[in-house]
């Protein structure tokens, strides 16, 4: 089989590992530089942070045996300190312990989406967006956005979010009235936008936690960590949060000039923390992440399309926005897919 994968996200680069001894021969389409989606990581000053996804949560036993057991653990950050929660009033409570572990690593998240890879046997095309599909004679031609013939094979993997992963299909010919039902199933998953913030200090903090979540849903900033408790993040002497604001706040702020979001960003957090020296962080970075989370899951008909060598894959398939679902999620479309090429 000859299988196209769009996508070099997390779920991804597991559906590609699940195929890594199997005669399926893939080829991935990345429309970024690099590999894992929103489980990314930039360098800036001296720091590695984790700007998207900031670590893999435990609640997969499987999830758990490839990054302790089978994947390489060389680097491998096990965050110890807790989450914490506030409300929209701004007060912060001792979180529930539901978290047993928060991996990262330390040269970042996406090195997961990188040791997937290393282990699996794809060619990678980077910088390079699918724009539609075409399906005859019982193969998908793929095009890129302007057209560009991209190959023929025998089946596809759609891993993007949903509203990117919806208008692949709603420019996609194929002769079959299913197509129709899947890109409206598809098209049907609500996603969140968060801008994200990361503001940098030239001193250390003291604090009992390691992220704040908004619980009620109802303050401007949803989410905050400290990068420097990950190994290998952040120098000694210096701090960095990750700030994820809310949706309905980076919805209204997107469009605006990030000098300005960033600054009113940095004043939501000292606010919230209590300390106006957080207010001039010595420098920032930002990314607006426009469908970051899915509220919900895709409807069980994206399922009928398998047996023409259409699959989908991600967390909004399962319909929670975490890196381990995503993870779950591709190892199994990848297992479908192996299963259906013997």
């Amino acid at each position: 089989m000859e299988l196209a994968i769009v996508g070099a996200g997390a779920a991804g680069a597991a559906a590609t590992y699940a195929l890594r001894d199997t005669d399926v021969d893939v080829t991935v389409f990345e429309k970024s530089r690099g590999v894992c989606g929103r489980a990314a990581t930039r360098r800036k000053h001296g720091c590695r942070y984790d700007h998207g996804a900031n670590y893999v949560k435990s609640n997969s036993p499987r999830v758990n045996e490839l990054i302790t057991e089978t994947l390489p653990t060389d680097g491998l950050v096990d965050i110890q300190e807790p989450v914490w929660t506030f409300d929209a009033a701004g007060d912060i409570e001792p979180g529930e312990s539901r978290d047993d572990h928060k991996w990262t690593y330390e040269d970042g998240i996406t090195q997961l989406g990188k040791r997937l890879f290393d282990r699996a046997d794809a060619d990678i095309e980077f910088e390079t967006r699918v724009g539609r599909l075409s399906h005859s004679g019982g193969n998908w031609w793929l095009l890129d956005t302007d057209g560009n013939d991209l190959g023929t094979f025998d089946a596809v993997l759609l891993t993007p979010p949903a509203p990117q992963t919806a208008d692949i299909l709603a420019a996609t010919e194929w002769n079959d009235s299913l197509l129709a039902d899947i890109q409206a199933a598809v098209d049907a998953v609500p996603y969140r936008t968060i801008y994200a913030v990361l503001l940098h200090y030239p001193f250390e903090v003291e604090y009992p936690w390691y992220g704040l979540v908004n619980t009620d849903r109802e303050h401007p900033v949803g989410w905050l960590s400290r990068e420097e408790l990950k190994d290998g993040h952040v120098p000694a002497g210096e701090s960095l949060f990750a700030a994820q604001m809310s949706p309905e706040w980076s919805v209204d702020r997107y469009e605006d000039p990030s000098e300005a979001v960033k600054a009113d960003a940095a004043e939501l957090v000292a606010d919230l923390l209590d300390d106006e020296r957080f207010a001039d962080p010595d420098w920032t970075d930002r990314q607006g992440w426009r469908y970051a989370l899915p509220d919900d899951g895709v409807d069980d008909i994206v399922r009928d399309a398998e047996p023409h060598g259409l699959y989908v894959a991600g967390d909004w398939v399962v319909g929670d926005g975490r890196v381990h679902l995503a993870v779950e999620n591709g190892l199994e479309v990848g297992e479908r897919i192996a299963d259906d090429s013997a």
